[in-house]
This record gives C-alpha cells, sequence and structure tokens, in this order.
C-alpha cells in the first residue's frame, strides 16, 4: 500500500472552463491525468489531494468531476484550495459524496486522517507575511489557516500508532523571497516529516522550495509540474483508511 499526492487538478468536466488555454503543457490534461493515474495507483493506494479540484462554483455542479475522481483507483483525501468554489460545509460535502455513492473520496478540513503509521493533516494555507501584496485582509485569513493546521497538527500527534506525520497545503509555506512562514513553525513543532503543496504553476515553480530545510521535506505537487502523474509519498506494508 503506498500514498501518493496530486494538486491542482482544475477539472472541468460540467463547465466551459478547460485549462488548455494556459498553455502547451495544459492540452488534453483531464486524458492524460486518467492515464498518468491508473497506471501509477492501485485499487489499495491512497492519494492526497491538496486542493484547487475543479473548476465548478456550487457542489451540486461539480458531479461530473467527482465522478470522474471516484472512479480512479485508490482512496482520494481531498483539502480545500483558493479556486474550489464549490466547498460548502463538511457535513454538506460528506451528505454530496454518500449521495452520489462517491465511496472513494473523503474531506479532510480542521482534522487528521490516519493510513497505517502515517498521520496526514493539512489546511489551504494562504498567502505569506513578506509577499508584495499581502495585506490587512490577508493577515486576517493567514491567522486563520495556521489556527487550522494547529488543530489538524493537534489531532495527528494524539493518532496513536503514528510515526510519520505530512502536511498538506494548498499554498506554499514560503513567501515569493523563499522566506518561511508560520505554518513552518507550526510542523517543525509537531515533528512534520513531510510538507507538499500546490499553487504555483508555470514560471512560478521555479521559486518553489523543495527537499530537506528546517528539519523536513518539501514537495511541490502541482499535477502539472508533476506531468499529471500522481507522485509517491510514502510506502508502507500496513494499510487503512480512518478520518
Amino acid at each position: 500500500m503506498a500514498i501518493y499526492a496530486i494538486s491542482d487538478l482544475h477539472l472541468a468536466l460540467s463547465i466551459d472552463k478547460p485549462m488548455d488555454v494556459f498553455g502547451e503543457r495544459w492540452r488534453g490534461y483531464m486524458e492524460r491525468l486518467k492515464t498518468e493515474w491508473e497506471q501509477t495507483v492501485a485499487a489499495e493506494d491512497h492519494v492526497v489531494i491538496p486542493g484547487d479540484v475543479s473548476w465548478a462554483t456550487y457542489v451540486e455542479q461539480a458531479l461530473d468531476d467527482f465522478r470522474f475522481i471516484n472512479e480512479l483507483p485508490g482512496k482520494k483525501i481531498i483539502l480545500k484550495g483558493n479556486h474550489d468554489y464549490w466547498w460548502t460545509t463538511i457535513s454538506k460535502l460528506k451528505k454530496f459524496l454518500a449521495g452520489n455513492g462517491f465511496d472513494s473520496i473523503d474531506f479532510l478540513h480542521n482534522d487528521s486522517c490516519v493510513i497505517g503509521d502515517v498521520s496526514v493533516c493539512g489546511t489551504r494555507g494562504w498567502k505569506c507575511p513578506g509577499d508584495e501584496d499581502f495585506s490587512e485582509e490577508d493577515a486576517k485569513i493567514y491567522r486563520r489557516e495556521l489556527e487550522r493546521l494547529g488543530l489538524s497538527l493537534k489531532k495527528a500527534a494524539h493518532a496513536g500508532e503514528v510515526r510519520f506525520i505530512v502536511a498538506a497545503l494548498h499554498y506554499p509555506p514560503f513567501n515569493a523571497k523563499r522566506e518561511p512562514s508560520g505554518f513552518v513553525e507550526i510542523m517543525r513543532r509537531y515533528g512534520v516529516k513531510l510538507c507538499i503543496y500546490g499553487h504555483l504553476h508555470s514560471g512560478c515553480v521555479n521559486g518553489a522550495v523543495e527537499g530537506e530545510h528546517y528539519g523536513m521535506d518539501f514537495k511541490l505537487v502541482s499535477a502539472d509540474y508533476l506531468g499529471f502523474r500522481p507522485v509517491l509519498i510514502h510506502a508502507q506494508e500496513r494499510a487503512g483508511f480512518n478520518i
């Protein structure tokens, strides 16, 4: 059993907003994603998706996108991204899944997910102090997201036989100058081993922080950056899926 990650799927099966307009690398991306996913992920595996799943505005409008995800191999854990306008309350989202028989998908929000000896936690994140356009309103959202990450990590820290903590964010936990934010401080405090994040595309990926820094590994998992193939983040023998 293995755990993979990929973010920023930007599915558009129900609305006319495909990503092809953003360049050649996005041409036919939904077909490429399906092919790469099926060649990589097995039924017993798990895939963490840190945001920007669908371009739909309302969850009902995202029905075809979620059907697409549900039919792909593996169990999927979805977090919120900045373009996930369809995201509503967790109770409504779980009702949507149950009502449509989408049994291979679950959501993570102010919570953590235990998979064998791994705990996956996280939140959307936000812009970080030090960015040129960081406003007072951004500061309020930033502080709220710090609290949400703390809640998720606190639960992960009390998850029993967990030996490896993965933090999933949509936004990178660094500003444009590659300076660490409060998200990094919180992750260090709770002993996070790996932080995965998305949000960055095209030329912005040149500023991505990857590899070992501040006592943990960082990995950019935006779909176009990965060539639409989910990337392995952890492999183990013991399986489980508990939220």
